[in-house]
């Protein structure tokens, strides 16, 4: 088996989801988070970034000034003090502070965060299991950071397509599997347990190797089963499934053909079409909109 994980890719780690959490749980690093949002914003409610001792941040607010004033605060506080919500953009004390859009956000700043309870929610991310944080009950409207595990990717399939798409999700920082390398045909994967933000991809143009797949994946909690294929070859693969007892619901969780991008051509063009619409459904998923 092949695996590729954010590690190995050009992605900057430091700045996906879970990064401040992971961050934060060091002594020394204080925690913000985005606790209320006034107007448009470029991140969610939930966004975090940590700042180290040494002033080194993971995590992203999207705005660099932003980023910078919060280290300057929390270099301030030496590592103590209570946390504190401030308002920077349009509303806040800071008249000279603005923000893009004319928003105004809230912005948690906890220079101790409780570490316990940071470690706890990345051993459960680390174990693909959803997590918690409880935030200091002066973060008003986001009494509670919640956090998924990253995207994962089981991929199925032969030649160009497959290679390209496992490429472009290494180079994005997505961990991808091949559970398929060493099967034969007829069977099902093993030792690849399933969760509810893992999508499942077949691309196979010899599509006899489909059906026990399909049988497999419909079994799972992924989030998305995808599969490619021409009219003729959906209408069949239906067909077959149906008559293999599977209802309408189980049949309407298979995306076919996936990816955005209609009638594509080209083995790049599919794995980026492909991996637009699983990153889209991943993000649909996030606790915090």
């Amino acid at each position: 088996m092949t695996e590729f994980h954010s590690s190995d890719a050009a992605a900057p780690a430091s700045h996906d989801d879970r990064a401040a959490l992971r961050a934060a749980c060091q002594p020394g690093t204080g925690l913000c988070t985005i606790v209320g949002i006034d107007g448009s914003y470029s991140r969610r409610l939930g966004a975090q970034l940590a700042v180290t001792a040494a002033g080194e941040m993971a995590g992203s607010l999207a705005d660099g000034c932003l980023e910078q004033q919060l280290a300057s605060e929390l270099r301030q506080s030496g590592g103590a003090g209570a946390p504190v919500v401030r308002r920077f953009g349009a509303g806040s004390a800071h008249i000279d502070f603005r923000l893009p859009c004319g928003s105004g956000i809230d912005v948690l700043i906890d220079p101790a965060p409780d570490r316990d309870a940071c470690r706890q929610a990345v051993a459960a991310l680390d174990s693909r299991r959803a997590a918690t944080l409880a935030l200091p009950h002066v973060a008003g409207e986001l009494p509670l950071r919640r956090y998924i595990p990253p995207l994962r990717l089981l991929v199925f399939g032969e030649g160009p397509e497959q290679a390209a798409l496992l490429h472009l999700a290494a180079s994005a920082g997505i961990a991808a599997e091949l559970p398929g390398r060493d099967m034969a045909l007829g069977e099902a994967p093993a030792g690849h347990p399933v969760d509810p933000w893992t999508a499942i991809v077949l691309l196979y143009h010899d599509h006899e190797w489909e059906r026990p797949l399909l049988h497999w994946a419909l079994g799972t909690p992924a989030f998305l089963i995808g599969a490619q294929g021409g009219a003729r070859t959906r209408a069949q693969r239906l067909e077959q499934l149906a008559g293999d007892g599977f209802g309408a619901d189980d049949l309407a969780r298979i995306t076919s053909p996936i990816g955005l991008i209609p009638r594509t051509r080209e083995p790049l063009v599919l794995a980026l079409s492909v991996l637009s619409e699983i990153v889209g459904r991943y993000e649909q998923l996030h606790p915090h909109g």
